[in-house]
């Protein structure tokens, strides 16, 4: 922990270093400056980024979530903050929603939050904001803490307890996974890496419905219906969508040898061969354009605009 020289030279016949910590006697009756310590019963308490690098990343470590496949990403800022009308023709951004820790199953699948407070501030000062960020987020558990105590909220359940330690990663995977009823083979294909050859990564959003729809499907589910603004990156979603059914080899049939025929619909050509040249380029050879109502059966991810497989007077169409 650091402490101005100033005001330890204003103290310094009561300062005694012991260990991280600076302990001031009670009875020296010091008052600090406004430089934001904090002591108790003589002892000075740690800060809430002292907090996280003393107690809660070791204890996170130890618990697992530092090795691979998994991960913890710290100071993680996830939106850039809502923008706000000021005045005639002027605007700002708020301040934007950043987590102490996400903690990661998958490099492409975050699964908890976790909110840290300074030693001063009871261990569950920060659920509340751990649960805005896991429901932003959309995860089911969140947890606060001030270095020692830990309180966890599950969503699953709707149960919030205090623990003693972080639970390990596959403590909270298996948790998940009896919630959403997923099997092994299921679970292999929710977990499949998503491909950033392009360089676009996820946002948090588009991460939320890229696992959402893939574990929807995985469930059975026949239609999901997402709705995202101009803008906001539906190619991204639907070609990691894609890219994780057809490297699992996901199918209705439960064929294990056979990927899954895919077709990209949209209304205009260009926006079928901007997507189908470029982001979707990683499919290589199985990609195919359908036009004039002729198709190839031989490859696996298609392209099509509506009237190239609608019905009309030369031809019966390719849709039933």
């Amino acid at each position: 922990m650091s402490i101005s020289r100033p005001f330890l030279r204003g103290i310094r016949s009561h300062v005694i270093e012991l260990g991280n910590r600076a302990v001031i006697p009670a009875e020296g009756g010091y008052n600090t400056p406004n430089n934001g310590l904090s002591w108790k019963g003589g002892l000075i308490l740690l800060n809430e980024d002292d907090t996280c690098r003393k107690f809660v990343t070791p204890a996170l470590q130890q618990a697992g979530w530092d090795t691979e496949p998994h991960a913890i990403r710290e100071q993680k800022t996830f939106t850039d903050g809502r923008i706000v009308p000021v005045g005639m023709n002027k605007a700002r951004r708020r301040e934007p929603k950043r987590a102490d820790y996400i903690l990661r199953y998958t490099r492409d699948f975050p699964i908890a939050v976790v909110e840290a407070k300074p030693e001063s501030d009871p261990e569950a000062a920060g659920l509340e904001q751990s649960k805005l960020y896991a429901e932003f987020l959309g995860l089911k558990f969140a947890s606060s803490t001030n270095g020692h105590g830990i309180v966890a909220f599950a969503y699953i359940q709707g149960t919030e307890r205090s623990v003693p330690v972080y639970p390990t990663p596959d403590e909270l995977w298996n948790r998940l996974r009896a919630a959403t009823g997923l099997d092994s083979d299921a679970e292999k294909r929710l977990l499949t890496p998503s491909n950033y050859l392009s360089g676009k990564f996820p946002r948090y959003y588009q991460e939320i419905a890229i696992n959402s729809t893939i574990e929807r499907i995985l469930r059975g589910k026949k239609r999901t219906l997402l709705t995202l603004a101009t803008g906001t990156g539906k190619t991204i979603v639907a070609f990691q969508i894609c890219w994780k059914l057809w490297t699992s080899r996901w199918n209705k049939d439960k064929n294990p040898a056979r990927k899954p025929r895919i077709l990209y619909l949209a209304d205009r050509d260009l926006l079928i061969d901007q997507p189908k040249d470029n982001i979707f380029a990683p499919f290589g050879d199985a990609r195919h354009k359908i036009q004039f109502g002729d198709t190839s059966k031989g490859r696996e991810m298609y392209f099509a605009i509506y009237q190239a497989i609608a019905e009309d007077e030369r031809r019966p169409g390719l849709y039933k």
